[in-house]
């Protein structure tokens, strides 16, 4: 299994929708069983809502402020972040080339604390 960035960009932003009235700005790269991989590439606000998955989200371009639970952390290309399945969380403070790679994984609800 391959996914291009190039290709992917190509479909960001996706078709219009009520929460993103200018096109969708995330897209699908890769999928096997409970793992999604897309990129995201929020312009302006976020507003994503709590998912029903854990992710990773891998900075690809730009910088941002993540807010997660109360705590605000600024990022940029490299950082690896960590979300659990519903937790609320938004990336704030957007640079104009924010873009970030996310995973999901595992089973609704989240994977459980060893």
């Amino acid at each position: 299994m391959k996914a291009s960035q190039a290709q992917i960009l190509t479909r960001i932003p996706g078709a219009p929708t009520k929460k993103w009235p200018a096109g969708d700005r995330y897209a699908t790269a890769l999928a096997h069983g409970s793992m999604t991989v897309g990129l995201y590439a929020p312009v302006g606000h976020d507003p994503q809502t709590p998912h029903s998955q854990d992710e990773v989200y891998i900075v690809r371009s730009g910088s941002a402020e993540f807010v997660m639970s109360g705590k605000r952390d600024r990022c940029a290309v490299g950082d690896v972040l960590f979300v659990a399945a519903g937790i609320e969380h938004r990336f704030e403070s957007l640079s104009a080339d924010f873009s970030a790679w996310v995973v999901f994984w595992g089973p609704k609800g989240g994977e459980p604390n060893a």
